[in-house]
């Protein structure tokens, strides 16, 4: 009897060495499986962070977008011209844009090139670099009478009362649009061009001022000025 206890007690042994050294590789194909999750994981993270950055870029894209749309663009005239080189005439065209945002910042360009759509860019170019910001008052129109002249063209502005709309023509009527006047009235005097009309209107519109304006470079008080 006492040989076969001693059986049994080896066999027991061996059985729970064999269960020991059958638990240890699961454990570590356990901490293998963790791993890879953990890498795959992080390449997730790293791969949501590079589109929330491309996210980030098109909305920036997007902002740009809507900073550009809020100016709007207006052809007044495409025209084409020559120049006289040594092999002959080069022709070339000509556009005058006017550039606005409708809320009192207008703008006047003038662009040249061989093609029209290459003219057309090269004025708005131009013509956001001669932005006028122009007073306006709650009735979206001006304060006060101003005149201009550009070359042999003038330009008389005036201001007017509620629901007279914009009375003027030609490329004078673009511009005060465009820079958000509602209610004016406008005549041309002098030259008929287009060109110098726009600009003679642009200088009337830049010399504009407003009452507090005016009464702080008189060093006066506001309530003189209405006297």
């Amino acid at each position: 009897m006492i040989p076969a206890i001693t059986m049994t007690e080896t066999n027991t042994n061996s059985n729970s060495q064999v269960d020991q050294s059958a638990a240890v590789p699961s454990a570590a194909e356990g901490q293998s499986s963790g791993g890879q999750k953990g890498q795959q994981q992080q390449e997730h993270q790293q791969r949501r962070g590079g589109k929330g950055d491309r996210r980030g870029g098109r909305r920036g894209d997007r902002r740009g977008q809507d900073r550009d749309s809020e100016w709007q663009e207006r052809v007044v005239q495409i025209r084409r011209v020559s120049k006289t080189v040594k092999g002959g005439k080069k022709m070339s065209f000509r556009a005058i844009v006017v550039v606005g945002n409708e809320r009192g910042q207008v703008g006047v360009g003038v662009g040249k090139a061989g093609d029209v759509i290459g003219a057309v860019r090269k004025g708005v170019a131009d013509g956001k670099k001669h932005i006028v910001r122009v007073p306006l008052t709650p009735n979206s129109s001006i304060p006060t009478l101003s005149n201009g002249r550009d070359g042999a063209a003038s330009v008389l502005i005036r201001p007017a009362a509620p629901g007279t709309g914009v009375i003027a023509g030609g490329s004078i009527r673009t511009v005060l649009e465009l820079a958000g006047i509602k209610n004016v009235l406008a005549k041309r005097l002098g030259s008929k061009t287009p060109l110098n009309n726009a600009r003679a209107a642009m200088v009337a519109l830049a010399s504009l001022r407003t009452h507090k304006q005016t009464a702080k470079e008189r060093g006066i008080s506001l309530q003189q000025i209405y006297s």
